[in-house]
């Protein structure tokens, strides 16, 4: 069963209160998303250390309910 996007956003909230996020449907499945996320959890971090924050927020989800996601990750100007 595909993730819907609120859900993914509750999910990254959870672990980055600070966040502002907006994720898009790639393809209109609910299976393949781009989730842009700005925090200042982010600061001094490398972008893989960035990407591996979300993904630990996602668990379990990754590569089960949610298939795909792309992500652009970045502190806050």
């Amino acid at each position: 069963m595909p993730m819907r996007a609120e859900d993914i956003e509750a999910l990254i909230r959870e672990t980055l209160p600070d966040a502002e996020i907006r994720i898009e449907d790639l393809a209109g499945d609910g299976n393949h998303y781009r989730a842009h996320i700005v925090s200042g959890a982010f600061t001094g971090k490398s972008r893989v250390k960035q990407h591996q924050m979300v993904y630990e927020a996602l668990g379990s989800r990754m590569g089960g309910e949610l298939h795909a996601l792309a992500l652009v990750t970045s502190v806050p100007a």
